[in-house]
């Protein structure tokens, strides 16, 4: 018998899967509230102790590995010269990493920006900037402003190749710590995205676990080897495209709602699928990650209520809900626990807001244009329209009697038609909260993640779980 315990170190739970790779199934999972404030092997250990009241302790693991998004997650600073373009390569190859994009500058830094960085106490800075052979001005003087402001962060240059050398002199003449990558912009709207990824991996294995204090666990355990979100992304990915001979499901959409923020992945190119529809603007990656810091159901309550409209609000109140009144006691309560039909028709309210917002931000848009030859629409982002698997996950949508309705808020939109978000999905949810665990898995056993969770990922069907796992 072999097993594999994974370990997520999340902001609030630390959340332990043990799997049984000959039955090819989890065999028990067990969580304990996160404890990195204090020392994160304590919340471990009470996980662990729930893990062996239902295995017996004599079980043993061959191997134990970790994620963590605990102590703030990873907090980037994307820095680029055009918004649109280099700005937004950056931002997206670093929530592609599984980090919390903080900061966001353009074109040259001023002194507050860089006091931002400082204040903020950022993890990452990804310096971009020109695609190659192009500007060169701006990422110079970037350089020298985190220089001469001392910013003591891991800093990444991901800009115009044909600066490195004279990047390099500054952040060995300032003494920062430089890592270089290829460009994530080299040429106008594309998009590359691995090697950046792989060197933010890198960091966060050598420098970022031990700032926040999570390296001390691993003198128990093998070590901690992904951010939480990019260990998910690694298990949509999976799922989306199989392995071997071990059909995935196609391209999907996958939701997480979180008490802060709100996370959507995505897998598919996205392309355009009618004629009459023209692609514009910065390439989408195939496995695309979101995160919404405003948009939550305890600590971001007050977030999603910006984002109703005055109509929507006055229409709550007419059907006896203080909308208001309700985002600020779930603000101020972030333990808050809805237990009676009323509470949860409202966190329902939230969750469909965070889902719709969210997805809306995700997703690509259609502009219409009229030429002399006809009309034509540009498209913007990606294609979601034929995903076909759209799939939740996180306390409110796995718990919640209401999670179709939840998930069915991510699906198209009458009232918005030029949005391009999945038209008939099957909607599936992660009850079992193993996403994360797979992504760990699937590093190693990638055939077995994969059919852990075509076993353990269910089907909803109007509301109700479908007894079959997926075919």
């Amino acid at each position: 018998m072999k097993n594999y315990l994974m370990v997520d170190f999340g902001s609030t739970y630390t959340k332990l899967t043990a799997v049984d790779l000959e039955k090819e199934d989890i065999i028990a999972t067990a969580s304990h509230y996160t404890t990195v404030s204090t020392d994160i092997t304590e919340g471990y250990h009470k996980a662990l102790l729930k893990l062996y009241d239902q295995l017996g302790k004599k079980i043993t693991f061959d191997k134990i590995i970790a994620c963590s998004s605990a102590a703030g997650g990873l907090k980037m600073c994307a820095i680029g010269l055009v918004e649109e373009l280099t700005v937004e390569a950056a931002r997206r190859v670093c929530l592609g990493a599984g980090g919390k994009v903080d900061l966001v500058f353009s074109n040259k830094l001023t002194s507050l920006e860089v006091a931002q960085i400082i204040e903020k106490n950022i993890d990452i800075v990804l310096l971009a900037g020109g695609t190659d052979g192009g500007n060169s001005e701006v990422v110079l003087y970037n350089a020298e402003m985190l220089g001469i402001y001392g910013v003591d962060v891991p800093i990444i240059y991901a800009g115009n190749k044909a600066c490195q050398d004279e990047i390099r002199l500054i952040f060995e003449k300032y003494r920062l710590k430089g890592y270089f990558c290829d460009n994530v912009m080299p040429k106008l709207n594309v998009l590359n995205i691995d090697s950046a990824n792989e060197v933010i991996r890198k960091i966060f294995l050598e420098n970022i676990i031990e700032a926040k204090g999570i390296k001390k666990i691993e003198s128990e355990i093998d070590q901690v080897i992904l951010p939480t979100p990019n260990a998910v992304l690694k298990a949509a990915q999976l799922l989306s495209e199989g392995y071997l001979d071990e059909a995935g499901l196609g391209d999907l959409m996958l939701i997480d709602i979180g008490g802060a923020t709100t996370d959507v992945y995505s897998v598919g190119w996205g392309y355009p699928s009618k004629t009459d529809v023209v692609l514009k603007g910065l390439q989408e990656p195939f496995a695309k990650r979101t995160v919404e810091g405003d948009l939550g159901m305890r600590y971001s309550a007050e977030g999603v209520l910006q984002s109703m409209s005055n109509r929507e609000i006055y229409q709550y109140k007419k059907e006896g809900i203080d909308i208001e009144y309700e985002a600020q006691k779930r603000r101020e309560n972030v333990e808050f626990i809805a237990t009676n039909d009323r509470d949860i028709e409202v966190d329902a309210i939230f969750a469909k807001k965070c889902v719709s917002v969210a997805v809306s931000r995700h997703v690509g848009h259609l502009e219409m244009v009229y030429t002399p030859q006809g009309t034509i629409y540009f498209q913007t982002g990606k294609n979601l329209v034929d995903v076909g698997h759209l799939i939740g996950t996180g306390g409110i949508i796995i718990k919640s009697p209401k999670a179709s309705e939840i998930l069915l808020s991510a699906c198209y939109d009458r009232n918005n038609p030029l949005e391009l978000r999945p038209a008939s999905p099957v909607m599936m949810i992660d009850y079992d909260y193993i996403l994360s665990a797979m992504g760990l898995l699937s590093l190693y056993e990638p055939l077995v993640a994969l059919r852990i969770m075509k076993k353990r990922i269910k089907v909803i069907e109007e509301g109700a779980m479908k007894t079959n796992a997926i075919a």
